[in-house]
């Protein structure tokens, strides 16, 4: 198949054209590298991509109709994943406009693409964050999710709503993904793992926001992307929804929204130690309290995951978090000495 990929350079895409390619697709990326972190991650993500065949990169901002267009072009994709966004519930604060450009417009010139060449599935990339206040436990996709803490969630969740119209507009199937807590190797600088492990390898201290309190449901990079693979050739067909499972399939449109996680929360004291367990090294913990826009815990239900692609992420933060030390103590190392990294 053709695969229009936004989002390729980054921490996501670049697992997921990986692997689209390896199976044989062929997978035109899109990616804006833009400088919200250290461009040489993004570069030298595309560069691996680039050693296959069949892969090629546009680099083009969401914003730019025009050249977006001409990328798709390039492509006439028989499936569309729209990973790219404006990341981070912090950075959110402080470059708020930001978020409304590439989550907003970006997506909205994306959907166009989509009404153009109508693929047999769109697949897009939401976020746990679009629970925001929601206080039951685990996080439901048929629950409640109109109450978010960031402009980063509330953008996320305009995307959803905005997918669904153009579902329902002009018959494109959907399904909305909402990612939980992602980690592995060749991930951002600024999540938690990443900062955690950088800090103490250095000798200085990490900062633990909520006094240590908060839970998070980490899903490691791999499984994420085999849930995606998965949920590819199932696009959603209007008017048939799963009898086995509570499905999110709209009555308006093709159009679901499914969690993608293990259902396993983690403490984050509890990270902090299998982050210094795997590092050999203690590491110096400086307590804070909450940050504005964060929540104490993220916890999915992943039943209409597991109900319609048969899987489940599987992979334990012990192993997880080994395998992204030994990426920053290789690849990652080598890749700020200016040497070459592997795949």
């Amino acid at each position: 198949m053709r695969i229009l990929l936004t989002g390729s350079a980054g921490f996501i895409g670049f697992h997921l054209a990986k692997r689209l390619v390896a199976d044989g697709h062929l997978v035109v990326g899109i990616d804006g590298m833009t400088p919200y972190y250290d461009v040489r991650l993004k570069r030298r993500r595309h560069e691996i991509l680039a050693r296959s065949n069949g892969f090629r990169a546009h680099e083009v901002m969401l914003e730019d109709r025009d050249a977006l267009a001409r990328a798709a072009e390039d492509c006439r994709p028989d499936i569309i994943i729209h990973l790219a966004a404006q990341a981070g519930v912090r950075y959110s604060l402080e470059n708020p406009r930001a978020y409304v450009d590439t989550n907003l417009t970006g997506t909205f010139n994306l959907l166009e693409v989509a009404r153009e060449y109508q693929p047999a599935h769109l697949l897009f990339a939401s976020t746990s964050s679009v629970y925001g206040a929601n206080t039951k436990i685990p996080f439901r996709e048929t629950d409640a999710a109109d109450h978010p803490l960031t402009l980063y969630a509330a953008t996320k969740k305009a995307g959803e709503a905005m997918s669904h119209s153009y579902a329902h507009l002009w018959k494109v199937p959907t399904t909305c993904f909402r990612f939980f807590t992602v980690y592995g190797p060749w991930g951002r600088p600024d999540m938690a793992l990443f900062r955690f492990v950088d800090a103490i390898e250095k000798g200085q201290p990490i900062d633990i926001y909520g006094e240590g309190r908060m839970r998070r449901d980490f899903t490691y990079v791999a499984d994420l992307v085999e849930a995606i693979c998965r949920l590819i050739p199932l696009s959603p067909r209007e008017g048939e929804p799963l009898a086995t499972a509570t499905d999110t399939l709209s009555p308006a449109a093709p159009w679901r929204v499914v969690n993608i996680a293990g259902g396993n929360p983690v403490g984050l004291l509890d990270f902090v130690e299998t982050v210094e367990n795997a590092l050999g090294r203690k590491a110096i913990r400086n307590m804070l309290p909450m940050q504005k826009g964060d929540v104490v815990e993220t916890f999915a239900d992943a039943s209409l995951l597991q109900a319609l692609s048969g899987f489940l992420p599987s992979v334990t933060v012990e192993e997880g978090v080994r395998a992204f030390v030994d990426w920053y103590r290789s690849d990652y190392q080598a890749l700020l000495r200016g040497g070459t990294t592997g795949v």
